[in-house]
């Protein structure tokens, strides 16, 4: 169908190729995901310790500006460039050479819209896999590491899995929006991250992992708002159109969110002495979210429920994991992403049902065991293996070889550490205490030296003779 379009500004009307509601709605979609990376950066925030908070909302904007600038200069063409081996796309698209309105990526939309789409969900996989880090990694190296993981992670995780020519996708995987290339490529990736980079330095938990409570669970709540109201357009707008199924979707997306919720919420009633804890509720929406994501567009809606409910058990003890592993996984990336998007993925296996795909008209699916097509769990499991043994091996690869390097030393020192990611990295912190030092640029006055740091940016500034002159002969 591609070649029936045109580019040609001049002798065509691009838009008028394309149905106007589906690309507004794709567009608005994708501006809803764009709210996402932010909320990760709220909500792991809000998990961490006060003396790191604002380094973790520093790198959830610091990947939605490098990614944006990796998938302009060749995440998109390594993603959905013509494929030569069903491996890795090719480099046609370099710099969005020629990406307009044609549409290669998918039928029903121009290829500038549809890569503005799918930039968004780099930068949230991306955003999330940081995660595995907390609080004790550098913040020049995690940049490097970040344009490295999504090129030669993350682009052929995506690639295998929805380019036409991937692999995965010829070999009939089921992935709706993501289970696979965004939350089992994060979670198995940051849980390689989180094992390079060692534990966090507690002379309390030598022999175990450290835990700490989360220093704001306002900033955990908004988080989590942030990212079950971008989540309608996650899985909403990965129909790829304005069509039911789409819509669909979104009801599933909903009903599986408020099922993990609950679910987490009532394990954690019994698990933490009968209370009913804020945190479990925000981390049991998610892993709902999580676990819908592969089959939102498969499953008839009343498995969104026990889809939801699953994901949610399984995840919550999937975070004792950490402590069998003895890995620091202090954000629980793995256990929430890694696990939860294997789960859904096995899942959508069973659960799929060829009427639902049907709701966008013309397409058509096996279905899996409810449509007594046993084969699709195997392939289901087949694409979770993949695209996690590729994601940790060569997450780690990347790490030991960065660390491998002086000037790339992918973790703070024992005295940073313990000074705080905040004060070390940035010199900006989350809150305004007294006698913090705040870096400002340089003064063109001489400011008088004073002790306290709060008298000396109170205190009036000298001036020159000549300004007392000029001042003085304006007086006048």
């Amino acid at each position: 169908m591609a070649d029936e379009m045109s580019n040609d500004v001049w002798t065509t009307d691009l838009s008028a190729q394309y149905d106007g509601a589906s690309m507004v709605w794709v567009m608005v979609s994708g501006a809803l995901v764009w709210i996402m990376v932010p909320g990760v950066g709220l909500l792991y925030s809000g998990m961490s310790r006060k003396k790191h908070a604002l380094s973790l909302l520093w790198a959830s904007l610091m990947a939605i500006c490098l990614i944006s600038f990796q998938w302009f200069f060749w995440g998109f063409s390594l993603t959905f460039g013509t494929a030569h081996s069903h491996f890795l796309g090719s480099l046609e698209y370099f710099c969005l050479k020629d990406v307009l309105a044609l549409n290669t990526g998918v039928s029903t939309l121009p290829d500038i819209v549809f890569c503005f789409f799918q930039g968004m969900f780099a930068m949230i996989t991306g955003c999330i896999m940081l995660g595995g880090a907390c609080e004790r990694a550098r913040l020049g190296p995690m940049m490097v590491f970040l344009f490295i993981w999504m090129t030669v992670v993350y682009c052929p995780c995506a690639m295998w899995t929805w380019n036409g020519d991937g692999w995965l996708a010829k070999l009939g995987a089921y992935d709706f929006a993501g289970g696979g290339p965004v939350h089992q490529a994060s979670g198995f990736g940051a849980l390689a991250y989180a094992f390079v980079c060692g534990k966090r330095r507690d002379p309390l938990t030598e022999k175990g992992v450290p835990k700490y409570k989360p220093h704001s669970v306002t900033s955990v709540v908004l988080g989590t708002v942030f990212l079950w109201f971008g989540w309608f357009g996650f899985n909403g707008g990965s129909a790829g159109d304005a069509s039911l199924r789409g819509f669909y979707a979104n009801v599933n997306t909903n009903l599986a969110a408020a099922c993990g919720g609950l679910t987490w919420m009532f394990i954690d009633w019994f698990r933490c002495g009968h209370k009913w804890t804020t945190i479990g509720m925000c981390s049991g929406a998610i892993a709902g979210l999580v676990g819908i994501t592969p089959g939102a567009g498969f499953v008839p809606v009343y498995f969104a429920v026990p889809v939801g409910a699953i994901t949610a058990l399984c995840c919550n003890y999937a975070v004792d994991l950490k402590d069998i592993l003895h890995i620091d996984d202090g954000m629980d990336v793995f256990a929430l992403h890694g696990v939860g998007g294997f789960v859904g993925s096995v899942l959508t296996g069973l659960f799929a049902a060829d009427y639902v795909a049907a709701t966008d008209f013309g397409v058509e699916i096996d279905g899996g065991w409810l449509n007594h097509h046993y084969r699709q769990l195997g392939l289901q499991l087949a694409a979770c293996v993949s695209i996690d043994a590729w994601s940790f091996v060569l997450t780690s690869i990347i790490l030991l070889v960065m660390n491998r390097i002086p000037f790339l030393k992918i973790r703070l020192s024992e005295e940073e550490e313990e000074l705080g990611t905040d004060a070390a990295q940035i010199g900006e912190f989350t809150y305004q205490e007294s006698r913090m030092f705040i870096p400002e640029p340089h003064r063109s006055k001489a400011v008088p030296e004073v002790a306290d740091i709060k008298e000396a940016n109170e205190a009036p500034l000298q001036s020159s003779d000549n300004e007392k002159q000029s001042e003085g002969t304006a007086t006048v």
